[in-house]
């Protein structure tokens, strides 16, 4: 079997919240705002936040944990971690979850970082290396923290969690076709340099260098490809807050059927669901929005192809797509992600503040209790211990 005959995808998926959110009416409210500006203006209603026991590493092996079976961690020769909240400037985070998830030693882990772009980067690597040695699998993972602080313009738009993928051939879930089209500008529309605690950026110009980029790439995989809107049965974007991706789309529509149109509309309120729920996951946006496309459309079909539109600011954008396999449905996880939104505490925006304004020092030990399968477990001799109770 050749490389063009082989399928290669997503086997399993999984994504995974901190316990804990804020009600958007009570934080408009508490700001003095409509509260419409957020429930409709950018489309959020609840915004995950976490404790300082969970970070990155905590939400990566917590969503991974969920679908690594045994037998996988024989066959993952490769941990990818994607992500712009890096607890360590020199450790990949990716090693940590090997550890902890007791993968086979023999695997290569390492940590992409491209703002919410970066597990892009990494699906489309395991993509290939799965390619070259279908009996292999690789695991990988897009886990961030989207702060801007308290009472700034970003605030509504925080949010926090990981999405899991096991990349394999014969997938059971998503098989990806190699149509990926890549767009890299140097612009400064969202950066954190050094030392900065929360990101600088230039809202307006974010945007409207998001809906550009995806105009751009859009028109250049349609030329290459020859590819229309009505070849694809739903798209999936990323989507710092939910209206986001809807901008960039509207204007592409306009020249389109109206059937297409609303049926592709449609089909995008269906994958902001978790996201209106989970807020900014960063470089996980895009895959938790096919995630909550995949479990709550019931128009997809297998052999329906779905497009997905991966974007991180500073620039670097793609487009690429995927063809929906036979019973997919069975190897979703619907009802536990359900449950996971469904379970978590409400904060009052007391407690929002003050677990927000909670840090972690380094340079003093400390043991920490959290009840979480995978958490922090103490801090020693400048470095984080994490527990592991499964």
């Amino acid at each position: 079997m050749n490389k063009n005959e082989l399928k290669v995808g997503i086997d399993k998926l999984s994504f995974f919240v901190p316990n804990f959110y804020v009600d958007m009416t009570d934080l408009a409210l508490a700001r003095h705002v409509e509260p419409a500006k957020f429930h409709v203006g950018i489309g959020q209603d609840e915004m995950a936040v976490n404790p300082i026991t969970e970070d990155i590493v905590t939400f990566a092996t917590n969503a991974a944990a969920a679908i690594v079976s045994d037998a996988d961690k024989k066959l993952i020769d490769m941990v990818i971690v994607g992500t712009e909240s890096s607890v360590d400037e020199s450790k990949a985070s990716a090693v940590v979850v090997h550890g902890l998830l007791d993968i086979q030693p023999f695997a290569r882990s390492i940590e992409f970082k491209e703002a919410c772009y970066a597990a892009t980067a990494g699906l489309a690597l395991a993509r290939d290396h799965v390619w070259r040695h279908p009996e292999r699998k690789v695991l990988v993972i897009a886990a961030d923290i989207a702060k801007y602080g308290l009472r700034t313009g970003g605030e509504p738009t925080q949010g926090a969690g990981a999405v899991a993928m096991i990349i394999s051939a014969n997938p059971r879930i998503l098989a990806l076709n190699s149509d990926n089209v890549s767009l890299t500008q140097d612009i400064y529309d969202f950066w954190r340099p050094m030392g900065q605690t929360y990101p600088s950026v230039d809202g307006k110009f974010s945007n409207s260098v998001y809906i550009d980029a995806f105009a751009q790439v859009w028109e250049e995989y349609s030329a290459r490809f020859g590819a229309k809107f009505s070849d694809f049965a739903a798209l999936a974007f990323h989507t710092p807050y939910t209206k986001m991706g809807k901008k960039a789309l509207l204007p592409k529509l306009e020249q389109e059927s109206a059937d297409t149109r609303n049926h592709l509309l449609e089909q995008y309120e269906k994958g902001i669901v978790y996201n209106r729920r989970v807020g900014n996951l960063y470089t996980g946006s895009l895959y938790l929005s096919l995630i909550s496309l995949l479990e709550n459309s019931e128009d997809l079909a297998a052999g329906d192809k779905l497009g997905l539109f991966s974007y991180g600011s500073g620039t670097v954008a793609e487009f690429f797509s995927g063809e929906l396999m036979p019973d997919f449905r069975h190897h979703l996880r619907a009802e536990a992600h359900q449950n996971l939104l469904d379970r978590r505490v409400k904060l009052s925006i007391e407690a929002y503040e003050t677990m927000f304004n909670e840090q972690i020092d380094l340079n003093h030990n400390t043991i920490f209790a959290d009840d979480l399968p995978f958490s922090i477990s103490e801090v020693r001799d400048n470095h984080r211990i994490y527990r592991k109770t499964i």
